[in-house]
């Protein structure tokens, strides 16, 4: 093989190694927390349907800078007929950082949308476990676009609209049982 072909191969390697360390750089990046238990962590009674049934505080950081909307769901694998969705919200404005305390209301950020979760409502549905402990998924996507999605989408809707659009995830888990 002469010079200059082993030359632009190996530059090819080089570039597209550098491309694929950003992609998954850029990937992992999104961290997201909550004021009010760590990850692994028990949810409060507060957050729960056996308290006051409101969705905990989350703060994210590390967000592309391609960002254009983020969306989260929270959804239980552990329910007995299947993965029980408990919160779907999208078209968080690029700018968001955080949801505040009772986010899964009446307010959220400018913009944003509240989807149908499993108990038939728009909005939070805390942890309600029938019996036994189960694990709350909270999911973050940083998207490159809105999803355009009406509001009162369900998580199929949302996560078709975001295929393909997706620029870095973040999960927190939460426990609680009864």
């Amino acid at each position: 093989m002469p010079a200059t072909q082993k030359i632009t191969a190996w530059t090819i390697c080089i570039v597209l190694g550098a491309s694929i360390a950003a992609y998954a750089a850029e990937r992992s990046s999104l961290d997201m927390k909550s004021a009010a238990f760590q990850n692994g962590g028990d949810i409060p009674r507060k957050h729960t349907c056996d308290g006051g049934d409101v969705s905990p505080a989350l703060s994210w950081t590390g967000a592309p800078a391609r960002t254009r909307a983020f969306a989260l769901i929270v959804d239980d694998p552990d329910a007995p007929g299947g993965t029980w969705v408990h919160w779907v919200l999208y078209d968080l404005p690029a700018n968001a950082k955080n949801l505040a305390e009772g986010s899964g209301g009446e307010s959220q950020p400018t913009g944003a949308k509240q989807g149908v979760n499993d108990f038939r409502k728009t909005g939070y549905g805390g942890p309600c476990p029938p019996g036994g402990t189960h694990r709350y998924y909270f999911k973050l996507y940083a998207l490159d676009a809105p999803t355009e999605l009406k509001p009162g989408a369900t998580k199929q809707q949302v996560l078709a609209a975001t295929k393909g659009h997706v620029l870095a995830e973040s999960e927190l888990v939460g426990r609680y049982g009864r």
